[in-house]
């Protein structure tokens, strides 16, 4: 490896795991105009990774690339243009190009040494925030903050059920959801999972293997009554779509609000439109992050009142098997990737 080249991990082809590989010898990026160079300390996987691994439908990947959409680190070296930032500033970086589309998707990302960067996706990093903490944030907690605090939508004691809360936008609103006061019920598919959520702060927690999450809530909370407020759950955060969509519409109070943020699960499901209007139901979109939700949530690590949940870092060399553990679920949170 020369100064020409760096370390990376490339996707080659769709498909499966098989198809990424660490190379030592990849092309290292140089500043352009508008851009800087970041020197990677840290990058994190999102199940958009697997997704973008293995194709999707409508969307053309440049291949061979670099993935990772998520990255913080320092300005290796500043191109032509460049007046607010210089080498050696602390960053975490927004994974929107606005010109371009997303890293790791539509341009080289994060996976790797270094990464080019236009220079309006950069956001200054506190002291007092880790590159770990700030690779943890863009996708899974930038968007569970603007969907809770930048939309508003939830207040002090409401009863709060979290669809899929071990994952990272889902431990993402456990957390931020206890911190807005709300009665937090976390759902998830192992015991070992609802114990990691219940020392996170859930209130409560459920199989949903195990049992059907609206009877669950009809049985505990009361069948929702359409003439009164009584019965039923104030919030649902539900980003699996799916056969989970109209059971959420069921055991939500009158006036309760549905919070959507992705369809992992299905994006045409059911719908049963009697739910929202009988009980005057709210659904409230929420689409991606931006650098304020980034710069709000660095705020709130420095204030101490948060703190991303990081399940593994491993090195570049491991960057597959720590994809693997998001494919197949079987991690709390983020995993940390240190190239």
């Amino acid at each position: 490896m020369s100064e020409e080249t760096m370390r990376a991990l490339v996707l080659k082809a769709h498909g499966g795991l098989d198809n990424l590989t660490v190379v030592n010898d990849y092309p290292r990026p140089k500043a352009i105009e508008g851009h800087v160079v970041i020197r990677v300390r840290a990058s994190s996987f999102n199940y958009h990774d697997v997704f973008t691994m293995r194709g999707m439908p409508g969307i053309k990947v440049p291949l061979p690339i670099v993935i990772g959409l998520d990255m913080a680190g320092e300005i290796a070296e500043v191109g032509d243009g460049v007046a607010r930032w210089k080498k050696g500033d602390r960053v975490l970086v927004n994974p929107v190009n606005k010109r371009k589309g997303l890293l790791g998707e539509m341009m080289d990302g994060g996976m790797a040494q270094y990464c080019l960067v236009a220079v309006d996706q950069l956001i200054a990093m506190p002291d007092d925030v880790t590159f770990a903490e700030a690779a943890s944030l863009p996708v899974a907690y930038g968007t569970a903050h603007r969907m809770l605090i930048t939309h508003d939508t939830i207040k002090p004691g409401e009863k709060v059920l979290i669809l899929g809360a071990s994952g990272g936008v889902g431990t993402g609103c456990v957390i931020l959801a206890k911190m807005l006061g709300a009665h937090v019920i976390a759902c998830a598919s192992s015991d070992e999972k609802l114990k990691r959520l219940s020392e996170m702060g859930a209130d409560e927690t459920l199989d949903y293997t195990k049992q059907d999450f609206s009877k669950w809530v009809v049985e505990k909370y009361g069948k929702p009554q359409r003439r009164s407020y009584e019965g039923g759950l104030d919030v649902i955060i539900n980003f699996t779509g799916g056969d989970t969509w109209n059971p959420s519409l069921k055991c939500l109070k009158r006036g309760g609000k549905l919070l959507v943020c992705g369809a992992t699960a299905g994006h045409d499901p059911k719908e049963d439109l009697r739910y929202i209007w009988t009980f005057e139901l709210k659904v409230i979109g929420s689409n991606s992050f931006y650098d304020e939700d980034l710069s709000g949530l660095m705020t709130l690590i420095g204030q101490k009142k948060i703190k991303p949940v990081i399940d593994k870092v491993l090195p570049l060399d491991q960057a597959a098997e720590g994809l693997r553990l998001i494919q197949d679920r079987e991690i709390i949170g983020k995993v940390i990737i240190e190239p």
